[in-house]
């Protein structure tokens, strides 16, 4: 867990991000050693199991980035040992009511606040970090992200952030503009209105707030613009797709300069 990352969140200071979908170590160490602010293994939309995680919780480690982790779903026994791994910070996806977010928050912290259960291994830094220290302390410097995805999120948005133990927001603009009868059209001028009015909810609030998006320059300063300090885009399999591509590019440009 990062102390320093944790305040960062809480600071509502500019986090660059980008994700993890491959899973691969090796990959997730390289990326991890760019000089991102954090990085973001997805477990909902990717084959990445449990074991797999903790190999790329270890290779971001190695890498020197904070590693966010995106659960299947708001589900406390999926969070459990994500969060006994020592991440730098939980994502729930698809929250949609201030009930919903509560049980979010519940599942991260011990009783009589939570029903966490208790079992840190990777967390305890395998003994050196005292358990007492962490339940009353280091334990809450992992960041709780709530996911924006649902046009009944927008409408109960005040409500989830007067719930206490969340750090922050990330919206998903394809699953949002999904639920009202957008999907892939993030940009229709319905949705535009839809995230200006979120972000003014959000400053307001005084919510570290941000987007998990795809890599257009346009809509990721669209989200800046609104406000947002935390935009997570790219990963790892476009990052290799694209050099994989322009490589291509490059070995027939010689060829035909050759010929």
């Amino acid at each position: 867990m990062s102390k320093e990352f944790f305040a960062k969140v809480k600071n509502r200071e500019y986090i660059r991000g980008t994700h993890i979908f491959a899973g691969m170590p090796p990959l997730t160490e390289c990326i991890a050693g760019v000089g991102f602010d954090a990085i973001w293994i997805d477990t909902e939309h990717t084959p990445i199991g449990i074991e797999s995680l903790q190999n790329n919780l270890i290779a971001a480690r190695a890498g020197g980035t904070p590693a966010v982790v995106r659960i299947a779903w708001n589900d406390p026994v999926l969070a459990k040992p994500v969060l006994d791994m020592g991440v730098d910070g939980i994502i729930f996806p698809y929250v949609r009511t201030a009930e919903e977010a509560k049980a979010a928050v519940e599942s991260c912290d011990y009783p009589p606040y939570g029903i966490r259960g208790f079992g840190p291994f990777r967390a305890l830094e395998y003994g050196k970090i005292d358990a007492v220290d962490y339940i009353h302390n280091k334990y809450r410097e992992t960041v709780r992200i709530i996911q924006i995805e649902h046009i009944d999120a927008v409408n109960n948005l005040e409500e989830m952030c007067a719930v206490e133990g969340i750090d922050a927001f990330v919206v998903g603009m394809n699953d949002l503009s999904g639920s009202m009868g957008h999907l892939g059209d993030t940009q229709n001028p319905e949705m535009l209105k839809i995230y200006d009015k979120i972000a003014g909810i959000f400053i307001k609030n005084k919510k570290s707030f941000g987007v998990s998006s795809a890599s257009d320059p346009k809509i990721l300063k669209s989200w800046a613009d609104r406000g947002a300090n935390i935009i997570f885009s790219g990963g790892d399999i476009e990052y290799v797709y694209s050099g994989a591509v322009n490589m291509l590019k490059t070995l027939t440009e010689i060829k035909k300069q050759t010929t």
